[in-house]
């Protein structure tokens, strides 16, 4: 989701309340950035993209569906999120690993997910590069965090300014990904990945959930550092 600019107003029911700083002068509708223009997308812009996830399953199910979205939108992946989650075993790489040749093929016959041989296998192939890097790091958390040193990156967006499809630190990432046996990983996908999972914080500063997540991020920050 590396493209996607600016913020819009928007509605979407029981989100968390906006703070001042989110909200116009006429109407107390929070600004939103520009992407979140459904329900589904909407949801997910308020409750978790840019949010730090220090989970390792929640790791992999965004570098899952961010290799799946490749070529396409992703509003068609969240629209297939919870079918992802039951053809992939709650994305536990333990399991995922374990997949035979004709476990995969038979995913090709699942409509609920994309159906591309190459993606599907990919699943397999990095979940089991993803237990090495367990094996190796302790957790695949300690491992992709230090690539932002631990904390996430703060930008400050505005709504005019187009958000950039990978930089230099994804591209390091990516590079050390495949270099480990990981595939579609590419630097743009790993931009959308630390997007995601709250790497970096790229809403705009005018989005009401800018200072939102930034003071999330922090908060979370001191309590990792006890």
């Amino acid at each position: 989701m590396a493209w996607f600019r600016g913020c819009l107003r928007a509605v979407w029911p029981e989100v968390p309340t906006p703070s001042i700083a989110g909200m116009t002068k006429k109407s107390p509708v929070p600004i939103r950035c520009a992407w979140a223009r459904n329900e589904l997308s909407i949801a997910y812009h308020d409750r978790e993209w840019g949010v730090p996830v220090h989970d390792d399953i929640v790791l992999f199910e965004f570098l899952t569906l961010e290799g799946a979205q490749a070529g396409l939108s992703w509003d068609t992946i969240l629209k297939k999120r919870g079918n992802y989650r039951a053809a992939f075993s709650d994305f536990d790489p333990n399991r995922i690993a374990r997949y035979s040749s004709r476990r995969a093929e038979t995913l090709m016959g699942n409509p609920g997910i994309v159906r591309n041989r190459l993606k599907i296998a990919s699943v397999v192939k990095n979940a089991k590069a993803f237990l090495k890097i367990q094996k190796e790091f302790g957790s695949f958390d300690t491992y992709v965090w230090q690539f932002v040193d631990g904390g996430p990156l703060l930008n400050s967006w505005q709504p005019s300014q187009r958000l950039p499809a990978s930089t230099h630190v994804s591209d390091g990432m990516s590079k050390d990904l495949r270099r480990r046996g990981f595939t579609f990983v590419g630097s743009t996908i790993c931009y959308a990945f630390m997007q995601a999972v709250g790497m970096v914080n790229d809403h705009a500063v005018d989005c009401f959930r800018y200072s939102e997540v930034k003071r999330t991020s922090a908060n979370a920050a001191r309590r990792r550092s006890r």
